[in-house]
Order: C-alpha cells, then sequence, then structure tokens
C-alpha cells in the first residue's frame, strides 16, 4: 500500500494514526483547545470549523485563526475540515458557499490537509482536488452516512470512487444498527485497502463501531479519531484509550 505524508506523519505505515478534533466555537475556545491538544500528543489535530460560525462568515478572521493556530501547534499537522449539516456537521451552508470555502481554506494553506465531501457536484471537486495539490495540500475525501450502513458493494464503489476523483486519502464512516453491520464495513475496508494504492480511513460509529476504531491495522483503516474533551462523532473514544486499544491490537510482522 502507498502512502501518504502529512506534513511530519505518514499514514498507511506502522498503527493507525490518531486525529484529535478541535470543536471550538470562538477563537478563545479553538486556541484553548488546541493547547489541550498539543498537550495530548496526537499525531494530528483536525480543525472543525463548522462548529466556527463566526469565522467562516469571515475570512480574513479564519485565515487570522488559522495563523495563531500554526503558530501554537508547531509542527502538528492540521486537517481542515467542514462538515456539512447533511453528514453529520452543525451548521447549514450552501453548496456554492461551501465550494467556496474550500477553495479558500486551500488557496489560503489554512492546514496541512483538506477534507472534501464526495456528494457535491464531480467538476468542481476534481477542481478543488487539483488546487488542493497545486498548493501542496494533503486530500481526503469523505463521506458520512448517520443512519445506516450502505451495502458492502456501496462502500466499495464510494471509496473506490474517491480514489478515482484525485483523492490521497478516501474515508467513509457510517453507523451500524446491528453486529453484521460492522463486518460489512470491515470486510469492504478491507477489499478496498487490497485494491488501491492509497491510505485509507473506514470506521463505523456508535458503540456498536468502537471496534472498528481500534482495529484499523487489522483491516486496512490508516487513522483513527480520539477525542481530548468534547468528541465530535457518536463512538469516539478518548486518544488515551484510543491508543492503548491500538497498542494491544498492534500486528508486529
Amino acid at each position: 500500500m502507498a502512502t501518504v505524508k502529512i506534513r511530519n506523519i505518514i499514514l498507511g505505515e506502522g498503527l493507525p494514526k490518531i486525529a484529535v478534533p478541535n470543536v471550538g466555537k470562538t477563537k478563545a475556545e479553538i486556541i484553548t483547545n488546541a493547547k489541550e491538544i498539543v498537550a495530548a500528543s496526537p499525531d494530528l489535530m483536525e480543525w472543525r470549523i463548522d462548529y466556527y460560525t463566526e469565522g467562516i462568515e469571515d475570512n480574513e478572521q479564519l485565515v487570522a485563526t488559522a495563523q495563531q493556530l500554526r503558530e501554537l501547534v508547531g509542527e502538528l499537522p492540521i486537517l481542515v475540515t467542514f462538515r456539512t449539516k447533511n453528514e453529520g456537521g452543525v451548521c447549514d451552508l450552501a453548496e456554492s458557499a461551501y465550494l467556496e470555502l474550500l477553495q479558500t481554506i486551500i488557496t489560503n494553506r489554512l492546514g496541512d490537509a483538506v477534507d472534501i465531501e464526495l456528494f457535491h457536484n464531480e467538476k468542481q471537486i476534481v477542481e478543488l482536488v487539483e488546487l488542493a495539490h497545486k498548493y501542496n495540500v494533503v486530500v481526503i475525501m469523505s463521506n458520512h452516512d448517520f443512519e445506516k450502513v450502505p451495502g458492502q458493494d456501496v462502500i466499495e464503489f464510494r471509496l473506490n470512487k474517491m480514489a478515482q476523483l484525485g483523492a490521497d486519502v478516501p474515508k467513509l464512516a457510517c453507523m451500524p444498527q446491528t453486529p453484521q453491520d460492522v463486518l460489512t464495513l470491515l470486510a469492504a475496508t478491507t477489499n478496498v485497502h487490497d485494491q488501491l494504492a492509497n491510505p485509507l480511513i473506514t470506521m463505523a460509529m456508535g458503540d456498536l463501531g468502537k471496534v472498528s476504531r481500534i482495529a484499523g491495522q487489522v483491516f486496512g483503516s490508516s487513522l483513527s479519531f480520539g477525542a481530548v474533551g468534547q468528541t465530535s462523532a457518536p463512538g469516539q473514544l478518548s486518544i488515551v484509550d484510543l491508543r492503548n486499544a491500538e497498542k494491544y491490537l498492534q500486528m508486529n510482522s
């Protein structure tokens, strides 16, 4: 499997890396959260700017906050994510505004990586991926289903589609209703991991899905999300619990 470097970490090598979400609603909260996240020593910080409503309405403020964050976190890689409301985010944004915001994130290099959701205008998504690569920003392309786990063929199709559109790292998260649903996601992850050169990120959410968050090395997921304080998704573990659990399941060969 090929690897992808995000600043100073390599996805697809060794244990799955751990990202911690920063869900601050104000600049002060974002900075306070960032200090706590740095102290927890994750591999990456995900800055969830859909929580930062005053920032996404003011590009200058958004850029200024990003610059302050970078000074504070040093070499810790930053993934910038605006999660749309349809996929579990907290802020409603028109399609055109979402795409413009992604362009702002990329051209101002607000982070080392950007999350781009799969289900938007395909032509514009491809253009954004190309723009991100021009600015040396890693693209994590994502899809989230908070109601169900799609069929295995659907999961595999979506992950492959993300790679075809130029994503560096395809990501899919979904909500299981039964243990079989979790097995469906894990089977799809393993199959696509064997087929694609890209590192993958997959997870089943909620209590049923916790096993998928800690067993990424076994099934082929390269990143998991752990919380410092407030979680950003159902079933998210604390960074301490996640790190310990991953070590218990580490494969040495």
